[in-house]
């Protein structure tokens, strides 16, 4: 029994150290995101919980293009039997890849929204803050397959992202 508690203690260690590691880095973006591929509507697969959600569920989000570039955002919810709605827009941070915007719900403030991952065909995303505190796995369906998920659950944790806050979210 000293054994096990003294190997789970040493484990949970190193885990510890890997992830203060990986938080040391810069958060890396996929290289690229077209912009007219990622427009249209997503749906929250998991999240770390954030007061602005609180007690949502069938999460999602839906993006479009606007005359002057930036991007009209529309996320739903349902709170209490309520459909829950927040307008806010992003405007691309870097140019280069897209992968880096600004969001904003409400002006003054302003939040970072990193694309972290990307399918190739746009079925699923992965977004992030550099501070590690924000983290959504995004999906356009309402379902995501278990394995595609566990992998973007370890490449966040391979970036840094505590994942043991990740919470799923109620879709279906």
């Amino acid at each position: 029994m000293k054994k096990e508690i003294i190997a789970t203690s040493v484990a949970l260690g190193l885990t510890a150290l890997a992830l203060q590691a990986a938080r040391c880095k810069p958060l890396e973006t996929v290289p690229y995101v077209d912009l007219k591929k990622y427009v249209g509507s997503w749906f929250e697969i998991a999240a770390f919980p954030q007061w602005f959600e609180s007690g949502c569920s069938f999460t999602s989000a839906a993006y479009g293009l606007a005359p002057d570039g930036s991007i009209i955002v529309k996320n739903r919810c349902i709170k209490e039997n309520k459909i829950k709605i927040a307008e806010g827009r992003a405007v691309v941070a870097d140019r280069t890849s897209n992968a880096k915007l600004d969001v904003q719900f409400q002006w003054p403030f302003k939040g970072k929204y990193w694309i972290i991952a990307l399918a190739h065909d746009y079925s699923y995303a992965m977004v992030g803050h550099p501070n590690r505190n924000y983290l959504w796995i995004l999906s356009r369906r309402s379902t995501l397959d278990e394995q595609i998920y566990n992998e973007l659950v370890v490449q966040a944790a391979n970036q840094g992202f505590d994942v043991r806050k990740l919470v799923k979210t109620v879709q279906v």
